[in-house]
């Protein structure tokens, strides 16, 4: 069997580097109003202990869940033969915020990637946005129904040293969090990649997997 070299951008994406940004916020209220001792003391009997939380953020999901225990062993070996089932998580900057598991493996000649990723905003409204803005910075999909409130997939060709290679990304907005799903492969005989609607489809089964893992999570 000949040693084929890796093209540049799949090297580089077997020692991946991930740099995240965590999402801040700070919460302010306004300064208190001095008042008598006896108004003090009955506004202090009045107020109800819930009332704090009512000028907090709700949120759905608090934190990221762990991202490599997000998709079966089954669905691992289907969509990256040969891959650990376990995965690889990525050291992230803020875990609570950002966490990211990923599979790659060679079979013979073909080559695939997957990528999990779950990021939790401070809110459905920064969510939202977010996502709205990754959708518009990736045109050419399509939505993708029944998966979150709302998910988008897309897939794209390249090539490079005469290699293709195909990747599919699917994003899935879920309240205030975001799971992000990038598959891709290649064929390191024939130099072509795999088929659209093959990456397409196995993106989107990870993406619908792994938001169902972000509820499951909430729930337990």
């Amino acid at each position: 069997m000949r040693s084929l070299p890796l093209p540049l951008a799949l090297t580089a994406r077997l020692s991946p580097v991930v740099v995240l940004a965590a999402a801040g916020w700070a919460l302010s209220s306004g300064p208190a109003t001095p008042a008598a001792e006896d108004t003090a003391a009955q506004k202090s009997g009045d107020e109800s202990p819930s009332a704090p939380a009512t000028a907090a953020v709700s949120k759905t999901y608090a934190a990221a869940p762990a991202p490599c225990g997000s998709l079966s062993s089954k669905t691992v070996k289907e969509l990256v033969p040969d891959a650990k089932p376990a995965g690889k998580e990525i050291p992230s900057t803020d875990a609570k915020v950002r966490r990211t598991c990923s599979w790659n493996a060679l079979q013979g000649f073909d080559y695939r990637w997957l990528d999990v990723s779950y990021e939790v905003t401070e809110s459905d409204e920064a969510a939202e946005k977010s996502y709205k803005e990754r959708v518009a910075d990736k045109s050419g999909g399509g939505e993708v129904p029944g998966v979150g409130d709302a998910g988008y997939s897309v897939v794209n060709l390249t090539t490079e040293d005469k290699q293709q290679t195909r990747e599919g990304v699917v994003l899935v907005r879920a309240a205030n969090a975001l799971v992000s799903i990038t598959y891709s492969g290649s064929d390191f005989e024939s130099n072509e990649a795999p088929a659209t609607a093959e990456i397409n489809k196995g993106a989107i089964k990870a993406a619908k997997e792994a938001a169902a893992a972000l509820e499951d999570g909430q729930k337990g």
